[in-house]
Formats: C-alpha cells, sequence, structure tokens
C-alpha cells in the first residue's frame, strides 16, 4: 500500500506537507516528501486533504467498564469505587467480551492501534474473562498489552474493596504465570504482550506487590499499577504504612525502566526527580482525573525529569468517552491551564499519544513513530471539511480541533478503520449487546 498526498507527521521531527508512506506487508519500507516513487504493484490511497501520524498507543484502561458507564458520575474514587464493585461483581466472559470489544472499537475509531488493558477482577463464577479480552482485540484487530491484574486486600482485612471479589495470593501468582505461558508473545512484532498489574496499594498485600514483580523480571515481562491518583491514597498509604505511595511501591521493587504507573497525579518535586531517575514509565489519564477530581498530572515536570510518559483513556465508568484523540487535547489544555500556554505543545501532545505511549510499554523500536522499518500502524485523518479546512497547522487541527473523521486505521498493516467506521466487527450490534449487558449487571447488584 502507498499513502501520499497527506501531511505526515513522522513525530521524529520530520514532517512533509505532501508526504509518502510506503507498507510492504505489516512494515514501512519508505518515508519522504512527494509521491512514491514507485507504484506497481501497490494500493494507492490518495490521501490529499489529510493528515498522516502514527497510530496511537493507550497505555491505561479497564476495558470491561464500557458495559458500567454513567454510575456514580459525581462522586471521588473511593466513593466511586465502592459504588461500582458490587456491580463489577457480575461480570463474566460474555460481559468482559462485550465491553472489551465496545471499548476497543471505540478507541480505533478515535485513531488507537495499541492499547493495553489492566484486568483485576476476576469473580469466582465469572469464567475466563482475561481470554475474553484477547479475544475481543483479536476481532477488532487492535494490537494489545493485556495485564493480569489482581486484588488480595479484601475490606476484612483494612482494603477497600469487597472481601468477594479479592483472589488468594498464591492463586493470583500460578494465574499470572499461565497467562504468561498462554498469551505472551516478546517478538518484535507482537500483536500481544502481558504484563503484570496488581491494582493499587488499597487493594493489594505487599507480598504479592514484591512476588509479583520478582515473577515479572524472572519471565520477562513489565508492571503495572495504579500509584498516587487522589489524596485519598495518600491518606492511606501514610496510616497504615508510614510513608507515601512511592516510597511504598519503590521498597517493594516497583521502579524502573519495566514498570509504569497510571495516574501519578500526587507527586512532589522529590518523587518527580524519583520517578524520571529510574526511568519509571506513566499513564497520563487526564479525562478521568478529571472526571473524579483527582488534579492534574505533573505532565511537564514529568518529562523534564527523563520520565516516560503516555496518554490512557482509563476506564469507561470513569471517562465515558472513551476516545483516545480526547486525552491529547485534554493533556495539552490541562497542561496549559496550570503551567501557561508553552507547558505542552501541540506536538508534545502527539508525541504523548504515539512515542510517548511506545516508549512506556517498551515498543519504542517498532511502534510509535513513521520511520523506515517500523510497523505499519498508522492513522489517516481528514482535515478539509468544515471543521478544519482553514486552520494553519494541521497538528494543531487535530490537537485542538474538533475530533475530525478517521479516513483509515492500518494496524500491522491490515484496515481496521475505513472511512470512519470499522471493518473488522459489527459496532452496532456491539452497541445493542452492550446496553444489554449494561442493564444484566445492574439488575444482578440491585
Amino acid at each position: 500500500m502507498i499513502i501520499e498526498g497527506a501531511h505526515l507527521v513522522t513525530v521524529t521531527g520530520e514532517e512533509y506537507p505532501d508526504g509518502h508512506v510506503v507498507v510492504e506487508g505489516n512494515r514501512i519500507t519508505a518515508v519522504g516528501a512527494g509521491p512514491a516513487p514507485a507504484r506497481d504493484g501497490h494500493e494507492v490511497v490518495d490521501a490529499r486533504g489529510c493528515l498522516l501520524t502514527p497510530g496511537f498507543v493507550n497505555t491505561h484502561n479497564h476495558l470491561y467498564q464500557w458495559v458500567t458507564r454513567g454510575l456514580a458520575v459525581d462522586a471521588t474514587l473511593f466513593e466511586w469505587l465502592t459504588t461500582l464493585y458490587p456491580v463489577w461483581a457480575g461480570i463474566d466472559e460474555h460481559a468482559v467480551h462485550t465491553g472489551a470489544s465496545g471499548a476497543l472499537a471505540r478507541l480505533a475509531l478515535t485513531g488507537c492501534t495499541t492499547s493495553t488493558d489492566h484486568h483485576y477482577v476476576f469473580p469466582r463464577e465469572g469464567g475466563d474473562v482475561f481470554a475474553a479480552e484477547i479475544r475481543a482485540a483479536q476481532e477488532v484487530g487492535l494490537r494489545f498489552h493485556p495485564c493480569r491484574g489482581s486484588m488480595d486486600l479484601g475490606r476484612k482485612d483494612g482494603g477497600l474493596p469487597p472481601d468477594h471479589v479479592v483472589e488468594d495470593r498464591e492463586a493470583v501468582l500460578l494465574a499470572s504465570e499461565a497467562a504468561i505461558d498462554r498469551w505472551h508473545d516478546p517478538s518484535p512484532e507482537a500483536m500481544l504482550q502481558v504484563a503484570l498489574a496488581p491494582c493499587s496499594p488499597f487493594s493489594v498485600t505487599g507480598d504479592l506487590m514484591r512476588e509479583s514483580a520478582e515473577l515479572a523480571r524472572r519471565r520477562g515481562v513489565r508492571l503495572h499499577t495504579h500509584l498516587a491518583e487522589t489524596l485519598d491514597e495518600e491518606d492511606f498509604c501514610r496510616e497504615r504504612f508510614g510513608c507515601s505511595p512511592l516510597d511504598y511501591v519503590e521498597g517493594l521493587g516497583w521502579t524502573g525502566a519495566d514498570v509504569w504507573f497510571a495516574h501519578s497525579v500526587h507527586l512532589d518535586d522529590p518523587a518527580v526527580k524519583r520517578v524520571g531517575a529510574t526511568r519509571t514509565g506513566v499513564a497520563h489519564c487526564p479525562s478521568s482525573n478529571a472526571r473524579l477530581g483527582a488534579g492534574i498530572a505533573r505532565t511537564r515536570d514529568l518529562r523534564d525529569a527523563g520520565a516516560r510518559v503516555g496518554l490512557g483513556v482509563d476506564g469507561a465508568a470513569s471517562n465515558e468517552a472513551g476516545s483516545l484523540l480526547e486525552e491529547v487535547r485534554h493533556a495539552v489544555l490541562f497542561a496549559r491551564a496550570v503551567g501557561g500556554p508553552t507547558a505542552l505543545t501541540v506536538r508534545d501532545g502527539l508525541e504523548l499519544a504515539t512515542m510517548g505511549g511506545a516508549r512506556v510499554l517498551g515498543r519504542e523500536t517498532d511502534l510509535g513513530s513513521i520511520e523506515v522499518g517500523k510497523l505499519a500502524d498508522l492513522a489517516v485523518w481528514r482535515l478539509d471539511g468544515l471543521g478544519h479546512a482553514d486552520v494553519a497547522d494541521p497538528v494543531a487541527a487535530l490537537v485542538l480541533g474538533s475530533p475530525p473523521p478517521l479516513d483509515l486505521l492500518l494496524v500491522n498493516g491490515r484496515p481496521v478503520v475505513e472511512h470512519d467506521r470499522v471493518v473488522t466487527v459489527d459496532t452496532d450490534s456491539i452497541a445493542r449487546e452492550c446496553a444489554r449487558v449494561h442493564r444484566t449487571l445492574l439488575e444482578k447488584a440491585s
């Protein structure tokens, strides 16, 4: 395939107002200005009037929450969690597959080609919910990094989750290793890689955090958890452990280039420096943090300190839009709201969604930019309509303007979206089933 005529943003610094990309199989084989030099045997996509960017990388989500949207809409994080835990306790394979299908299809329509997921609710009668979300990603066609999450600190032991939704520590570790054995693909072209992800300091014991880190490093997979999302979490850690959330997890082996935290909103100056010095990653989730009133992460400071920072939509129960493009806009605007107009540029925002996310997941060699040899995960945005045609800077049109139509989304060289429509799954039937599952879960919880 040849895509030509677009304003091409490589994210490595080069931009071509009339550029081309050549895709052979699942790899990019040529990038440059003007039309492609050789056309024989290639499908040619006329992308005049469009912006061509790398596909976006979503570094934090809870896909099953797509079928539990619109609840506790004016609550704090801890209030929201205690409202939702009884609903989530009713999920099963079908609910997770349905919710993941809806969330992933929506992500695709907003430019996402690679998504993580942090799944930590495993009801005893729910079946293989981890396999269910993997099947959904394979059907939609996105590159997928599911994180085998866990909770073993129930309410009776001082944690936040109800006791009936937590697991036994040994069972978690066995299931985590089994997930790596069954699903993890370490190859450079992997469509599926697994990480281990104990949920948070207020829902997981220190023993499970420590042993999960040891298991992940022994097996060569990455580590993920929630950290420093709210002041409630800060208070919990200081009361229970006598230290900050970062102090606590750092003592358990949870910093380094193979670790990334979701949120990291409440970090003081020394904590920001430690996250950066250890090259720990951060999934910045501006919409969810705003929805729950958690605060605004120090994105500029974290980047300047050396942290690897990407974007995440978070679960759709705390971000009903589920749009990764919206996170780009919000990341830029929220940073400027507290740090001035140069806190994040529009190209910084695009970089967070692409190379930033690829670095967080350890995939920067193959994803995140438009370069020869990289995987063909590409997004073509149409900017010649009323909402964008007269915006002088195409990147500003994408980041600051209204969401444009997505003309084409390639994942691993294959179309997932064409002319603003997902072509791999039937989104209308998924929407109907999402509504049905939502009603069923509420009835089970009542």
